[in-house]
């Protein structure tokens, strides 16, 4: 993953700017969204070697913000995300991937729905 240093390095870089004040997380939100959709004009109309470098760096900033692990948080999505795709269930099976898509989507929508009391 990411090294300590180089967390360490973004956190100076903004502290020495003053910049933490406007890194709240809505503004890294946008700010990702905004880097993220540069990323993808690189490849509107031809594939070109992009720079990815602000996404990942708003990313880091975001994770900061908030205080999550970023170890910790992508290793528990992980996990999610395999026992609702078993490898063994969804390989090579387009079809099996959309249904168990289609169906968590519908558990979740129903869950918002309805919210538990």
């Amino acid at each position: 993953m990411i090294s300590d240093s180089t967390i360490q390095s973004i956190r100076d870089f903004v502290a020495e700017r003053g910049w933490g004040q406007y890194h709240t997380p809505e503004n890294l939100a946008k700010s990702i969204s905004i880097e993220a959709s540069e990323l993808l004009e690189c490849y509107q109309w031809m594939p070109q070697s992009p720079s990815v470098a602000d996404v990942l760096t708003y990313c880091i900033m975001m994770a900061d913000a908030l205080g999550v692990d970023m170890d910790d948080i992508v290793m528990g999505k992980l996990a999610k995300t395999k026992s609702k795709y078993p490898a063994a269930a969804v390989r090579d099976d387009f079809e099996e991937y959309e249904h168990r898509h289609l169906n968590a989507r519908k558990t979740d929508d129903d869950a918002q729905a309805s919210p538990s009391k």
